[in-house]
């Protein structure tokens, strides 16, 4: 099929009439028009924000990153250069960025640009020192894969196979990169003058997070692993110190659980570290801690924010830490004073999720106290922003201006609900189709996210839209289970996964029902990841829905837990033991346990490269209900990982193919 025969079908699969007022409802092809912000950084002085502006090529079916520049009134907005990771030197006159696998230096004034490095593997994490005369970045240092034997050695001119590789290492995969490179992370410096880079980090460890420079520019403090242990000790780390002129690297914490995101204190004194005590659960609120140097006098400080903080950046005056968390749904930031007040400075960060309403985004804060962020409401993809304290965040940027201008969105509305289980308070949101008429009866899809362990929100979402579009009444939710609600909450699955999250969720259909304007006779039900999960769940527990449509599952965790890129993160926190010494609770949370119940046609859709819930896994359940003689099927999209929105296409395809299995079972919707 040609790519022009193929938007052609996408478009008539998704077509919708025409709304009022000359505008249209949002369409597959809009997909392409979307841009939006990411990594916003503002200057020092605070009078520009440097950000990363992402756009769909439609010749290539990818994002395109591109550094655009905006003064902070909103003027002067204009494109800088191609590239990503922008970062201000502590003066402001030059901004590091990466691009085509180098570092590059810009100089603001005359717009001349430099490129710093020539290594043969990608660098990130490029941080300048606060004197301004070097970077520190993390980089990949190789080492040859291992071989039982020597290879044969091919006659000149013939074409032999590659050797073979012997796999032997713990994690080995990741999923969207394939298989891993052999090579250990390590942290290293670079003159800003030019220069080689010096490595600072040595040893058979993995050095992959970010570096803090102290402000005398003579240390670096970052987290790691360093123990004896570490391959199998994944759910730890520690924080060490290590001088940048060599020498020995001392470790600052050392109790179990991660240590991460540190911060030096303007004077060098203290530390700002995110962490938890780690009990091996399925979800614990990570806090921010501030320890002395040293590593002495740890104490966490956000002790009386019941969510899991990130990102934490000191204010000048040493008194204060920014942040950033998410809140029932709703991505915040705020600062903390040392004596643990909170106070909220921004909302509805994130856009950087443009496909389904996660959350994402992040903040850079002035020598002043201003900030930058993205941001995102229901009918905004994100867009740059700034604010500081006692004032309203004012939006910079109008990426999409031009796409909204023509088009009518389905209108976003928060409704909250009680769990037939047990009580517990529900958010979830519910998208109209637009020109809603209350007096109508639609039919209703519920679309569940991925995780567990994350949230929705009140965000921009193309797929949400794009259902919405084509007739349908959407509710999304964060069932329990999911985070932005404290910690009891987000652990509520703690062996019991899939569990009553199905009764939040039913319940949830059953509140948006009530209101009088879904056709109970059409429900449909759909969701990616852990959503393809409790998907197939449902329709193992309830003839409820007309049709679903599982979105990469996980059918068998025990397939899961011995094959997928991320094996090994589920033993002993997510169920009780080990898959070959007490296989019942993995099978029994098996949705494919279930597969006998199955009345309802349901639909898998997996990328053909999806490490983390492999193929295999949706091809079990397509086999169990083929030989029943269930309707079903599996829709392979070639080249496509675990996020099946990586290319403009395949987002497009997923969703015509989901509204496609519904209307070929869906009936016309009644009026009142």
């Amino acid at each position: 099929m040609s790519r022009f025969t193929l938007v052609l079908t996408l478009v008539a699969a998704l077509a919708v009439p025409f709304a009022s007022g000359g505008q249209t409802p949002f369409q597959p092809m809009d997909v392409f028009q979307l841009e939006f912000a990411a990594d916003p950084q503002i200057s020092p002085d605070g009078s520009q924000v440097v950000y990363v502006r992402t756009s769909m090529d439609i010749m290539r079916d990818r994002p395109r990153s591109e550094l655009w520049i905006v003064n902070a009134d909103g003027s002067g907005h204009r494109h800088l250069s191609a590239g990503s990771s922008p970062r201000w030197s502590p003066d402001g006159t030059r901004i590091a960025y990466t691009a085509g696998g180098q570092i590059h230096l810009r100089w603001m004034d005359t717009g001349e640009t430099a490129t710093l490095t020539q290594v043969l593997e990608s660098p990130r994490g490029v941080r300048w020192s606060p004197d301004g005369t070097r970077l520190a970045f993390n980089m990949l240092v190789p080492y040859p894969p291992p071989q039982l034997a020597a290879p044969p050695k091919p006659p000149p001119g013939a074409e032999w196979a590659d050797p073979p590789i012997m796999e032997d290492r713990f994690r080995n995969r990741q999923d969207g990169v394939g298989y891993l490179d052999f090579g250990y992370n390590h942290i290293f410096v670079v003159p800003v003058d030019g220069g080689t880079p010096a490595q600072v980090t040595s040893g058979d460890f993995q050095h992959s997070s970010p570096a803090a420079w102290t402000p005398d520019s003579r240390h670096l403090v970052f987290s790691s692993n360093r123990n004896p242990d570490w391959v199998t000790d994944y759910r730890n780390s520690e924080l060490y110190i290590a001088p940048v002129a060599g020498g020995e690297i001392r470790a600052l914490t050392g109790r179990k659980g991660p240590d991460r995101s540190p911060a030096v204190s303007p004077d060098g004194q203290q530390i700002a570290f995110v962490s938890y005590e780690d009990r091996v659960r399925t979800y614990q609120v990570s806090r921010l801690h501030v320890m002395n140097l040293d590593g002495s006098g740890a104490r966490a400080v956000t002790t009386g924010l019941d969510r899991s903080v990130s990102n934490p950046v000191w204010a000048a005056d040493g008194h204060r830490l920014y942040f950033q968390y998410d809140d029932e749904g709703n991505s915040k930031v705020a600062f903390v004073t040392l004596d643990g007040e909170v106070e909220v400075l921004g909302e509805s960060l994130g856009g950087t999720s443009y496909g389904r309403p996660y959350s994402g985004g992040s903040f850079s804060v002035a020598n002043d106290g201003s900030f930058a962020f993205n941001q995102s409401r229901p009918d905004l993809p994100g867009e740059v922003a700034v604010g500081r304290h006692g004032e309203a965040a004012r939006r910079l940027t109008s990426l999409n201006e031009d796409l909204l201008a023509g088009t009518t969105l389905g209108e976003v509305e928060e409704i909250w609900w009680d769990s037939s289980f047990d009580g517990r308070p529900v958010q979830g949101w519910i998208v109209k189709p637009p020109d809603f008429d209350p007096g109508r009866r639609y039919p209703l899809i519920l679309e569940i996210h991925g995780g567990p362990v994350t949230n929705y929100g009140d965000r921009f979402s193309a797929e949400m839209q794009l259902m919405a579009a084509a007739g349908y009444v959407v509710l999304y939710a964060n069932p329990r289970g999911s985070t932005s609600y404290g910690e009891e909450f987000g652990d509520l699955l703690y062996r019991n996964y899939p569990g009553n999250d199905y009764d939040d969720l039913i319940s949830g259909v059953d509140a948006v029902i009530a209101r009088g304007y879904v056709d109970e006779d059409n429900l449909f039900v759909t969701g990616g990841s852990a959503g393809g999960i409790m998907t197939a769940w449902i329709v193992g527990k309830t003839d409820r829905f007309r049709a679903a449509v599982s979105q990469k599952p996980v059918v068998n965790w025990i397939s899961k837990t011995l094959t997928a890129d991320n094996w090994y993160g589920y033993y002993f926190s997510r169920y009780e033991g080990l898959p070959w010494e007490n296989p019942e609770p993995y099978w029994r949370f098996s949705p494919i346990s279930l597969a006998g119940n199955v009345n309802t046609p349901t639909l898998m859709v997996t990328g053909e490269e999806d490490l983390r819930t492999p193929l295999s896994e949706s091809y079990q359940l397509f086999h169990a209900l083929r030989f029943r003689g269930i309707d079903t099927g599996v829709v392979r999209l070639p080249g496509a990982s675990h996020d099946m929105s990586r290319r403009p296409s395949q987002l497009m395809a997923k969703i015509a193919n989901i509204l496609a299995w519904f209307e070929k079972y869906r009936t016309h919707p009644t009026t009142n």
